[in-house]
């Protein structure tokens, strides 16, 4: 038996022994264990060990901020602090409200991967530390920075060790680009960011020829790999939008974007330079300041594509003999950076290109022209023939800046986008549900009308929309076919909230079904 100096905390009581299982005191009159009695305080610095409640050194917080952290949880508790699972849910939110409020980049699924909690239920903690200390505003609580998130993924990701310093800071330069027009496009709007960081990642090492994998740069930013795989098709979706706008637009692809990155970004860095206008005169890619001349020459090289049989054909400055015909000339040097070409000279030299192309295939004894395996692996140009690295949106700029400028394409956000298409899909399935309804009730007067308008919808196979007949009826179907026989007005089901609209108009029992009315 031993005695506190302070007593039981329940009785008051001296009487106090030390449980030799768990070490904690425990009051002999009222069998009250005293809280907090074992608490062992763990000093090492950066690298210290794990406490009982605090790993120390896994965050890396410096001395005053942890005392922020202290003191925040003490504010927050009444200093009463606590124990349980929900204290190092606690911890981890404070440390994050406490980084953020500083400016200072911790992202939220890394405090969720370093304490063992679920990403959603630190976020729930951390919007009630938020509304708890009453912080409104970007001034008490920024914005997360996505510019730094990605700046900190390049630095310190062990996949980019051993690149040269010069390549890493172009490609500092490249995402940052290519991040802020990602935000631009609404990539970013209503999504968690680092799958963005990762997906702009991995598209800038493979342009600037470092070998990485989409699912170690996912583990590196702890997220999720099949979500980065998402946002990078999205990515390369935008580009390929994009571009649309150069002379052989229509035939680049999610298959060949990639080979195509450097022009279109090209393309786009010249279009972000320019000074708005409230009026252009010129359209697509005249004007902008691209060099067509190299970038169609570049497009054109036999040995792109084709092996080594086909690299003994003429320079492939002889397209461009049409300049010629078609009136465009080179005056100066200096209006290398503002020259303009015609589209009909593109489309000469293109279909010229062709009809080469067409020529080497034909005379092929086989039929077929031999592509060398080693080309298959497309290099793109290096990025000093066309990377100019000068655009303001290499620099960490303000939303509005970002909006305000010109990159080739103004996008919806793809959330909306899908929402709208969803839309249209459950309307189309409601149009069916109730002829079906009224077929089995009126026989007669559904013979008029043509079911294979009713049950088909458009699908969207990459290449053009087409019609396509849907005769199989699913769960979606029934379950707004007894939506409809209960009575449940229609706008409320083309929003798609199926449960909530079933527990309150079906499973309550207090509504008799009823047969919708058909519009003739």
């Amino acid at each position: 038996m031993s005695s506190g100096s302070c007593g039981c905390n329940g009785c008051r009581s001296k009487s106090l022994v030390r449980d030799d299982i768990t070490g904690s005191l425990v009051c002999s009159a009222c069998g009250l264990v005293q809280e907090f009695d074992n608490f062992d305080a763990q000093l090492g610095g950066l690298n210290g060990p794990q406490g009982t409640f605090v790993r120390v050194g896994t965050a890396g917080l410096s001395s005053s901020k942890s005392n922020d952290v202290k003191t925040m949880i003490a504010t927050i508790t009444e200093n009463e602090f606590g124990q349980g699972d929900w204290f190092p849910i606690l911890i981890g939110a404070c440390s994050y409200v406490v980084m953020r409020k500083d400016n200072k980049l911790l992202p939220i699924a890394e405090v969720a991967s370093i304490i063992g909690c679920d990403i959603f239920e630190l976020g729930r903690m951390v919007s009630r530390v938020v509304d708890f200390l009453d912080l409104k505003g970007p001034e008490e609580f920024p914005e997360f920075d996505i510019v730094a998130s990605f700046e900190r993924t390049v630095r310190n990701s062990p996949r980019f060790t051993g690149v040269g310093r010069d390549k890493v800071a172009r490609m500092l330069k490249q995402g940052i680009f290519l991040i802020q027009c990602a935000v631009k496009w609404f990539l970013t709007t209503g999504r968690r960011p680092l799958p963005v960081v990762a997906a702009v990642l991995v598209l800038v090492a493979e342009l600037n020829g470092v070998d990485v994998r989409i699912d170690d740069v996912a583990k590196d930013v702890h997220a999720t790999a099949s979500t980065c795989r998402l946002r990078y098709r999205e990515l390369l979706e935008s580009l390929v939008k994009v571009a649309q706008v150069l002379p052989w637009g229509k035939d680049v692809t999610l298959k060949n974007v990639v080979k195509n990155a450097p022009f279109v970004i090209q393309y786009m860095e010249r279009k972000s330079m320019e000074k708005p206008v409230e009026t252009r005169n010129t359209k697509g890619v005249e004007g902008v300041g691209v060099d067509l001349g190299d970038v169609v020459s570049q497009c054109l090289r036999k040995d792109v594509k084709y092996g080594t049989d086909l690299r003994s054909v003429e320079n492939d400055s002889r397209y461009f003999e049409v300049e010629k015909n078609s009136g465009y000339a080179r005056s100066r040097d200096d209006d290398l950076d503002r020259m303009t070409i015609s589209h009909e000279c593109l489309s000469l030299m293109y279909t010229e290109f062709l009809n080469e192309m067409s020529h080497s295939k034909s005379i092929e004894g086989d039929g077929e022209v031999r592509i060398n395996k080693t080309m298959r692996g497309f290099e793109p140009r290096p990025c000093r023939d066309w990377w100019n690295g000068k655009s303001e949106l290499t620099k960490k700029l303000l939303l509005k800046q970002i909006l305000e400028k010109d990159v080739g394409l103004d996008a919806l956000p793809p959330s909306f986008v899908s929402g709208c298409r969803d839309y249209k899909r459950r309307k189309k399935r409601i149009d069916a549900a109730k002829w079906r309804i009224n077929r089995v009730l009126h026989p007669s007067r559904t013979d008029s009308v043509d079911s294979g308008d009713i049950h088909s919808e458009y699908v969207d196979d990459g290449k053009k929309r087409k019609r396509k007949r849907i005769y199989d009826i699913d769960w979606e179907d029934l379950i707004i076919e007894t939506l409809l026989l209960h009575g449940v007005n229609e706008e409320e089901i083309e929003k798609g909230h199926y449960n909530t609209l079933l527990d309150l108009h079906v499973f309550n029992g207090g509504i008799v079904p009823q047969i919708p009315s058909r519009k003739e």
